[in-house]
């Protein structure tokens, strides 16, 4: 009988891995470290959370008000200036039992038109103001 010169070919079949899993160690490492963690700045919005909202009276009734891109204010289906809001406003909660209001501005309406109509519901004693935003 021969024996044979070299060994089985399962012996010869085995592959190290090891140098492998060193190297996938190392890159894990490099790109944790390397990750940059930023905070982005923006505004904070305080949300109220669903449960805690009382539900809203079944006799209130909101507000709404809508601003074009040409800045033209709309309530109650009339155009109102500027500087009659807030007289617009008492009117409307002379007749109507709220607290709260809308405002649905145009995406590309100037930031002060909407800004002077929240002051000016603040002032008229609307307690809630609510910007209602379309997302793009």
């Amino acid at each position: 009988m021969r024996k044979k010169k070299h060994g089985s070919a399962d012996d010869e079949a085995q592959i190290d891995m090891t140098p492998m899993l060193d190297i996938v160690f190392i890159m894990l490492i490099f790109f944790i470290v390397t990750t940059s963690f930023v905070k982005e700045a923006g505004l904070m919005a305080n949300r109220p959370k669903a449960p805690d909202a009382p539900p809203p009276p079944s006799n209130a009734k909101t507000l709404a008000i809508r601003i074009d891109q040409q800045g033209t204010i709309v309530m109650d289906n009339r155009e109102v200036d500027i500087r009659r809001v807030v007289a617009n406003i008492q009117s409307f909660l002379a007749e109507n039992n709220t607290d709260s209001a809308a405002i649905q501005a145009h995406p590309k309406t100037k930031h002060g038109i909407v800004v002077e109509v929240m002051n000016q519901a603040k002032e008229a004693g609307i307690d809630k103001v609510s910007i209602l935003v379309k997302d793009s």
